[in-house]
């Protein structure tokens, strides 16, 4: 069984695909394993160890899979945003204070110039020629050789990733999540899909994020599986991926699948022919209309998972076929505990409204340095997802937003998520944020962006009467803004918080 990062080097047969890329040979599991055991060595001789911090800006691709692989099999790896400017590499080097950050060769990244500044001394990752993909060489030029304290792989307990939240209210907090923390939660997202050898995923997450990280390439590797990773999300090469590919299936965040939708016209013939077993979305509220656009295009099951940081990815999971799946609905409790918990602490019956709570052999144990953080974060050993929910008759999980995110207006709560699903509905509408707009005097509005079908138009008036025909009168939007394309997080991730500034609606009005 995968008990932790490095046990997944050995989960395939030696001679079967690893780690693979468009264009390019497979690495095998017995070149997995050589490139970890080469990486571990590398680094133990230069006095980096077990639970020593390794920063790594690498470009999305199989080297990062596999540095990744290798980098939390014998210490922690700090995956950081290669788009990254200055001043926040600059954050990130001394909030970390990792003992190197490895960065690809030929990269003109200003990590460099910032991992100077604040003492951090730059590993080169060199990618070999001509080799299987995801092969690397480390060049340590600029460390001295030492001894590691704690050399060899690392154990269930000792940190091997070590990722930041969002930071979208506050300052980014620090996640550090166990070599068990990852390996249960490859285990859940495999048992959840029923992953074996003969399935590929086709990874078009960033490797920066949990995401891609865990239910992309660990999840695949631990069921002795195999992941062909692609330099990041291109809507114009996707298809062309599939074909070369062959995967059976990919995951992706709701706009991406709904990017992809838009790109159909000419690739519907493709989408049939590539005989996907299963589509998976997660990390937002995948719109029910999205669901079944896709499963109509793809002739497979959309699967809607739940995951955060914290959780070291997943926590529910909606099943596969002859299970159900619910359109809305994130699931079924998939690896954790996944309870509704009021303010105070106590559990909430089925049915009620309340905050998701979680616990299990995924979920970080707390985040670093950070003791006010953990007193709000963690109650009766029950970790807070800051999520709010309510589970419905047959167990499953449905998500009414963040909590930060539900709209106050005026003392009535308005989940954002359920008039996204609503205008969703409008035949012009391909997507929608609905976000909170200051008010002078209710505190918050209701606002909505939206961006139209091509070829279709609407009104915010159509739109406005649209919800009022649905939803009670202080839901309905008061302002809607028309876009071509709604600003997104790194990881692709629509943003409410922040979006009325953004649009240049944060004044706050009368």
């Amino acid at each position: 069984m995968v008990e932790t990062a490095y046990d997944v080097v050995t989960a395939g047969r030696p001679d079967a695909p690893a780690i693979g890329a468009p264009g390019r040979p497979w690495l095998t599991y017995a070149d997995l394993k050589k490139v970890a055991d080469d990486t571990i060595a590398t680094l133990n001789g230069v006095g980096i160890g077990r639970g020593d911090r390794v920063a790594m800006v690498v470009p999305n691709g199989p080297e990062m899979a596999s540095s990744f692989i290798a980098v939390a099999s014998g210490c922690s790896s700090a995956p950081l945003n290669p788009a990254y400017r200055a001043d926040e590499f600059e954050f990130y080097l001394d909030d970390l204070k990792p003992k190197a950050v490895i960065v690809q060769h030929g990269m003109d990244s200003p990590v460099r110039a910032m991992a100077q500044k604040v003492g951090v001394p730059i590993i080169d990752l060199v990618p070999t020629p001509d080799a299987p993909a995801g092969t690397f060489t480390l060049d340590v030029a600029e460390l001295k050789p030492a001894k590691a304290a704690r050399p060899g792989t690392s154990e269930g307990a000792e940190i091997a990733l070590v990722l930041h939240t969002s930071g979208t209210t506050a300052r980014p907090k620090i996640v550090p999540l166990s070599a068990a923390n990852l390996a249960a939660s490859a285990r859940h997202i495999g048992a959840a899909l029923a992953l074996t050898p003969a399935d590929r995923c086709l990874n078009i997450m960033p490797l920066f994020h949990i995401h891609g990280l865990i239910a992309a390439v660990l999840s695949s590797l631990g069921a002795g599986a195999s992941v062909s990773c692609t330099p990041g999300f291109n809507a114009l090469r996707f298809f062309a991926w599939l074909e070369e590919v062959k995967p059976t299936w990919y995951t992706a965040v709701p706009t991406m699948h709904q990017t992809i939708l838009a790109r159909l016209g000419r690739n519907t013939e493709t989408a049939k022919a590539a005989k996907l077993r299963l589509i998976r979305s997660s990390s937002a509220s995948l719109p029910p209309q999205v669901m079944t656009e896709l499963e109509a295009a793809f002739g497979c099951p959309v699967i809607e998972s739940y995951g955060m940081t914290e959780a070291s990815h997943q926590m529910a999971s909606n099943a596969l076929p002859p299970g159900k799946r619910k359109p809305g609905a994130v699931g079924l409790a998939a690896g954790p505990k996944v309870a509704i918990m009021d303010e105070a602490g106590a559990f909430l019956p089925q049915g009620t409204i309340g905050e998701v709570v979680i616990q299990g052999p995924n979920v970080t144990a707390g985040y670093d340095n950070n003791p006010d953080a953990n007193l709000k974060a963690f109650a009766n050993g029950w970790f807070r997802t800051g999520d709010q929910g309510r589970f419905d008759e047959d167990g499953f999980l449905f998500l009414t937003g963040r909590l930060k995110e539900i709209i106050n207006r005026g003392g009535e709560k308005i989940s954002p998520i359920e008039i996204d699903t609503i205008l969703m509905d409008h035949p012009a509408v391909e997507q929608v944020v609905t976000f909170a707009i200051p008010h002078a005097k209710l505190g918050e509005e209701v606002g909505a962006v939206v961006v139209l079908r091509a070829g279709l138009e609407a009104t915010e008036r159509e739109l406005r009467d649209f919800v009022a025909k649905r939803a009670a009168d202080f839901k309905v939007p008061r302002k809607v803004v028309f876009v071509t394309e709604i600003p997104k997080g790194a990881t692709g991730k629509l943003q409410r918080i922040g979006l009325a500034q953004k649009l240049g609606l944060a004044e706050a009005t009368a």
